[in-house]
């Protein structure tokens, strides 16, 4: 796994936010560049679909409640604008880029994780979306602590 450079990390942050929250309904956009290797995270009650491209393969996040407790709800679009074929490497590449882009997400609001220590604990679930059910999964994958 790489680990995160926080130098090529670039967070922006929507109006109204604070590092106090909210929580629910704090949505996180994650993106990058293949030439610099550069991630770009915002941070909204929004995400920031302009950022998304005919790649899709941004990663995006958001802070949910369910019986009374918060997760963090993540999601990746493993078809993207490919043959059915090219799912299968999509999955693969997700599944190996993704305890980065974690990283990158709780690193970016890092001073919202500060405020709300006990979010550090709350459960990730992705869900990795496709058409193709083989591929098409809801699995847990830690807490925001894992990925500091």
């Amino acid at each position: 796994m790489k680990k995160l450079n926080p130098e090529q990390l670039y967070a922006k942050f929507g109006n109204g936010l604070t590092m106090m929250g909210p929580v629910i309904g704090r949505k996180y956009t994650l993106t990058h560049s293949d030439i610099t290797a550069d991630l770009f995270l915002t941070i909204n009650q929004q995400f920031d679909y302009e950022k998304v491209n005919a790649m899709r393969d941004e990663v995006l996040a958001e802070w949910k409640m369910a019986n009374g407790c918060p997760f963090l709800y993540v999601s990746v679009y493993v078809d993207g604008a490919f043959d059915p074929e090219v799912t299968a490497l999509r999955d693969a590449i997700f599944r190996r880029e993704l305890p980065l882009a974690l990283e990158a997400i709780r690193y970016g609001d890092r001073r919202f994780f500060a405020a709300h220590s006990a979010l550090d604990f709350a459960p990730i679930w992705i869900h990795f979306s496709s058409t193709n059910p083989l591929y098409n999964k809801f699995e847990y994958w830690g807490t925001p602590g894992d990925y500091q």
